[in-house]
């Protein structure tokens, strides 16, 4: 895989426009139950808990980071991403 998904769920409203514009299906955009911890398809308060990503699924081609309004999904490098990992080691 040559990148990373990174995911701001402070500021994800939950308009689904991601989950829409995907082509591939490899976004799900849940809450979870906190008694069972089984996913709930709605929001709670305006806010998204959790969007999923298949990345078996997932093709990096970056559609859901143009349909986000509110910028919350970045696609990163791997190699950015181990870099920083490695950074972080020393």
């Amino acid at each position: 895989m040559a990148f990373a998904m990174h995911i701001n769920m402070e500021r994800c409203t939950g308009c689904n426009n991601c989950v829409v514009a995907c082509p591939v299906n490899a976004l799900e955009l849940c809450t979870i139950d906190p008694a069972t911890t089984d996913k709930i398809y709605q929001v709670q308060n305006g806010k998204a808990v959790s969007l999923d990503v298949k990345m078996e699924l997932c093709a990096g081609c970056g559609v859901c980071v143009e349909a986000c309004p509110y910028s919350v999904i970045r696609l990163v490098s791997s190699q950015v991403s181990q870099a920083k990992a490695e950074e972080g080691d020393h």
